[in-house]
């Protein structure tokens, strides 16, 4: 047995937070909002979905267009039961087997443990010649606040880990190939957001349920460290903003006929 990359308490605690404060759904929107563009063009009438992660419940009945029967599952208690669906980790939760003929994961598996096992979880639910679609935070996102916090924990006491681990797009399609996914197809939407500050950019992660939940991180380093990192970030601005930049990793994969 692996140690945990993620704390998989404190992930549920982080969604549950979003929940209570916001949440902020802008881009976990637009994501969702380029998965039903993407699913609409596939040309076929679906039973019974499966969504995974519902920010917001409004996507279960958005989804009920394509798929009148939506089974939902989420990491955080708040947004499940909002949403009529189960609280589960996805690599920890039996989905059955051939249940569903349509997926779409939008926002959560890019902080789950045993990844690999969760798409062998996922692919043995669905019905052959069935698609998964979803979307995922990967590839080189938010540089600015890496390199802030880099910096912060140089001239403080050396580098700690802060952030999550990246999924490339050439790694999760490999990824879906291992667990008996097909032709699966990864591509990136690359968001540019505007902050007037680091305190403004975390308290949107906070709201998305998106800051820092390694099992190992590393402990805060009090008031010199913030306004170090702060300073870090400011001094990237132009016009009064940092541009921060976030690639949102979509895929689409099939199950074998």
């Amino acid at each position: 047995m692996t140690e945990d990359l993620f704390d998989r308490r404190l992930r549920a605690l982080r969604r549950d937070r979003a929940a209570r404060v916001g949440p902020e759904l802008f881009l976990l929107d637009r994501a969702f909002d380029e998965c039903l563009d993407r699913l609409s063009a596939i040309d076929r009438d679906f039973g019974h979905a499966l969504l995974i992660g519902a920010p917001d419940p409004a996507w279960r009945r958005r989804l009920q267009p394509f798929a009148p029967k939506v089974t939902v599952i989420d990491a955080g208690p708040l947004f499940a039961d909002a949403a009529s669906g189960a609280a589960v980790d996805e690599d920890r939760h039996d989905f059955g087997e051939q249940g569903f003929d349509l997926v779409i994961a939008v926002g959560t598996l890019d902080t789950v443990n045993e990844l690999p096992l969760a798409f062998q979880l996922i692919r043995r639910a669905m019905r052959p010649d069935a698609p998964l679609l979803g979307a995922l935070a990967g590839g080189d996102s938010l540089p600015m606040l890496r390199a802030a916090m880099i910096e912060a924990d140089r001239a403080t006491g050396g580098v700690a880990a802060r952030t999550h681990p990246r999924i490339e797009p050439s790694s999760l399609a490999g990824l879906l190939s291992a667990a008996g996914f097909v032709m699966p197809v990864v591509d990136v939407d690359r968001v540019t957001l505007r902050y007037a500050s680091l305190q403004s950019l975390v308290r949107d992660l906070r709201a998305m349920g998106a800051s820092n939940m390694l099992a190992a991180r590393a402990p805060g380093r009090g008031k010199a460290w913030a306004a170090r990192a702060s300073a870090a970030f400011a001094a990237q601005a132009k016009d009064g903003r940092t541009e921060e930049r976030v690639d949102i990793l979509h895929f689409l994969a099939w199950v074998p006929a």
